[in-house]
């Protein structure tokens, strides 16, 4: 980063906003599209905020006009009138925080300004428990192919996502080339921030891809592995739709899923559990969702009853009365022996 300004002519705003942009976030640090897509989504709400509020373009907007109670009205105006969760405000106040510490190395005499908007807090929140489904669940929603081309992409899908935890980015961006089903069978998942992790593949799954792929002779090694009817990838929107086909499909016979709310991400958590519940450490679960920390992937043990009641009985129940050992008389006789 470069260093602070020191003379009297301090770059504008705009100029500020676009380097933070095009200098800091793409070439300094190198983030991916997906990232820089997100600060910019939250400097277009919060620049159409300050329009409204300020009654300035955002041109003319100035360091000084981002205090406080700008940006505490802003975060209101998303949770009320936009129905933003409190994660999403977070992530909002977290680009512009970028963006203030980024300003505070190219503007000095704004430092104090810069401080004052520095200090509007995060705000806490009661993190949900994880859902996740039972063995007998998933297995009813990933169901049996029918003969069409949709039922057989579906059924992969499903297949696919129980596999390897995979995220939907993950998943509708897997190629035909990042599939090996010869030897040790794995897929290339191509994850967030461009991190890249294989995960192997089990079997049926196998089994399922070959049948796919016999299915469609023409796909190559550019192609998607999932794609939709025009061929290309299919979309976020395209998979929570076609799992919800699946779901309601499979709940007159499995009534536990009605009434549920089951996402795509719901089945990233199922993988998760399921392994943990097969007695996969922390460490290896958080290497599988690629996580970059095992505390994240704590929250399964925290959300897993089956594990707390395992551990509960390991304990006394403080109404029962202690037993006493009374040795038999086979063993009595033993011991008299010696």
């Amino acid at each position: 980063m470069s260093r602070p300004t020191t003379n009297r002519t301090a770059p504008s705003f705009a100029t500020l906003v676009q380097s933070f942009f095009t200098e800091y976030l793409m070439q300094q640090r190198a983030l991916s599209p997906q990232t820089v897509a997100a600060y910019r989504d939250a400097f277009v709400l919060f620049l159409d905020f300050a329009v409204v509020s300020l009654h300035k373009q955002p041109t003319t907007l100035s360091l000084q006009d981002i205090t406080p109670g700008l940006i505490l009205d802003f975060l209101a105006h998303l949770e009320r009138e936009r129905g933003n969760c409190v994660r999403t405000r977070n992530a909002r106040l977290a680009a512009l925080r970028a963006f203030l510490k980024f300003a505070s190395h190219r503007d000095v005499a704004a430092l104090h300004v810069i401080e004052q908007a520095l200090g509007v807090p995060m705000k806490r929140f009661e993190r949900p428990m994880l859902g996740y489904l039972s063995r007998e669940e998933i297995l009813a929603i990933i169901g049996t192919p029918g003969p069409s081309w949709t039922s057989q992409r579906d059924h992969l899908l499903l297949h696919v996502l129980y596999n390897t935890g995979a995220r939907v980015s993950e998943i509708i961006g897997v190629r035909l080339a990042d599939v090996v089903l010869d030897g040790a069978a794995c897929v290339h998942l191509h994850g967030k921030g461009r991190k890249q992790r294989t995960m192997p593949l089990w079997r049926s799954t196998v089994k399922v891809i070959r049948a796919w792929l016999r299915l469609n002779p023409e796909l190559g090694p550019a192609s998607a592995l999932l794609p939709n009817r025009h061929g290309d990838s299919m979309t976020r929107a395209n998979v929570t739709q076609r799992l919800a086909l699946a779901v309601a499909a499979a709940t007159p016979a499995m009534p536990s899923l009605r009434e549920r709310r089951i996402s795509p991400h719901s089945i990233r958590h199922t993988t998760a559990m399921h392994l943990l519940q097969s007695g996969e450490p922390i460490e290896g679960i958080a290497l599988w969702l690629g996580h970059e920390s095992p505390t994240t992937t704590h929250h399964y043990v925290e959300a897993n009853l089956a594990m707390k009641e395992q551990a509960l009985a390991k304990l006394q129940d403080p109404k029962t009365t202690a037993g006493r050992f009374r040795a038999t008389d086979s063993l009595l006789k033993f011991l008299k022996t010696l």
